[in-house]
């Protein structure tokens, strides 16, 4: 199957531009692909236990019969190890491996390893190249796209980080067949958000395939895959630093990371997206911003993916608000909802009334 590529333009102060390749099969060869590309560079591999017993050990000995200087770094894998000591670690293993300013770490994981090996790469010597390998369709069509890397703060997600773009991204979506369905469904729940806030004729291939979409189906996944991360290229381009117009990549994130942090992690990224669009859906039309019909679409099509669409029960209402409150996309003046407009498109800071936030909290019979 043929190479997908996708361009990264960012041009605005130095030229950091980048290329996503989407490629069935591609992982066997990435060892020799990155040997060819950033020859004599010391390699750190930053993976997790599963990602490393899946792919890390075999990854690692075909970069050592390239030649490569190279290192697997694991920690326990989880959103759970996400956080500045789990950073610092790998730091430190950087740092004591000899790490130069022209080393190269590799993310080969999920959007946790990706977010990690980001920001390691982002702070160690004040910055040195990486390239991302994601291993899941979350990852794939989100979290290794756009530079955004960091780590989780007991007050909220993603708060403490950088942007920091990756010198190439190499997606296989091959890979997916050993992806459990649970987290299957995460990506597809991306694919999703990408497509209802930003191309609705992409969203209509998504509705009509819903039920079909399978982890094994290469040529189907390469195709949305790479038309996700193109969709997402492009508004990053025009808005690396997340100002403005980047802001509509968050679609059912602000409700998403409440649902996730008040469930202690337990429910998935992903599928938290699916119910925080669900929500910001009925919040959208109850505001006057989204037809009806569109919210009812939506909802079934999260509905196809076997994706939830209601918000769990909320024992801890305070807890859910603190998580509000601290989003990293709030404003002085409070916390800014992005909320769909219409399939296809969205709006960026709406100041939804609280009492809204509390009717959603509130039992449903």
């Amino acid at each position: 199957m043929k190479t997908l590529r996708i361009p990264v333009r960012l041009r605005q102060t130095r030229d950091r531009s980048y290329e996503i390749s989407v490629s069935a099969g591609m992982m066997k060869h990435l060892p020799a692909i990155l040997s060819r590309r950033w020859p004599g560079r010391r390699i750190f591999v930053i993976s997790d236990n599963r990602v490393g017993r899946l792919y890390g050990r075999a990854f690692m000995r075909e970069l050592l019969a390239q030649g490569a200087d190279c290192s697997l770094l694991e920690f326990k894998q989880g959103e759970e190890s996400k956080n500045s000591g789990t950073a610092y670690l790998l730091q430190s293993q950087l740092l004591r491996g000899g790490v130069k300013r022209d080393s190269l770490v590799v993310a080969l994981g999920g959007g946790v390893v990706g977010d990690m090996a980001g920001y390691v790469a982002a702070t160690v010597l004040r910055g040195i190249g990486f390239v991302q390998v994601p291993t899941t369709l979350l990852a794939q069509v989100d979290s290794s796209v756009g530079g955004k890397v960091g780590v989780d703060h007991p007050v909220g997600k993603n708060l403490i980080g950088a942007f920091h773009q990756p010198l190439a991204v190499f997606i296989d979506p091959a890979v997916l067949a050993t992806l459990p369905d649970d987290e299957f469904r995460n990506g597809l729940a991306e694919i999703a958000k990408i497509a209802a806030g930003l191309d609705a004729a992409f969203f209509r291939r998504i509705e009509r395939n819903a039920p079909a979409l399978r982890k094994t189906d290469v040529r189907q996944l390469s195709w949305l895959i790479a038309r996700a991360v193109g969709l997402k290229a492009a508004v990053v381009e025009k808005d690396e630093l997340e100002s403005g117009l980047r802001k509509a990549l968050n679609l059912g994130h602000t409700i998403g990371h409440a649902v996730e942090a008040s469930s202690g992690f337990a429910i998935k990224h992903g599928v938290a997206v699916a119910i925080g669009m669900a929500a910001e859906a009925n919040l959208a039309v109850r505001l006057g911003l989204m037809p009806e019909r569109d919210r009812t679409r939506l909802l079934n099509t999260l509905r196809a993916l076997r994706l939830p669409t209601r918000l769990p029960r909320i024992r801890k209402h305070g807890q859910f608000l603190a998580a509000l409150a601290a989003d990293k996309k709030s404003l002085s003046d409070g916390t800014r909802f992005v909320l769909p407009s219409a399939i296809g498109s969205s709006a960026i800071n709406v100041n939804v009334p609280r009492e809204f936030i509390m009717d959603l909290l509130r039992p449903k019979p």
